[in-house]
């Protein structure tokens, strides 16, 4: 999951430096929800982990 958020993040960083706006504001949302769910799945198999 990590990976795939740091792939998109690549792509709108390679996109906004060759002036596509639309395709880099799209891939940095993408980046961040990605990021977000991946936190969320890594908090909760920390604390599952810990539990047994």
């Amino acid at each position: 999951m990590l990976h795939y958020a740091l792939v998109f993040l690549v792509i709108a960083i390679i996109a906004a430096v060759l002036g596509f706006g639309g395709i880099a504001g799209t891939a940095t949302g993408i980046a961040k929800i990605l990021f977000v769910v991946f936190l969320i799945l890594a908090i909760i198999s920390f604390f599952r982990g810990r539990s047994v």
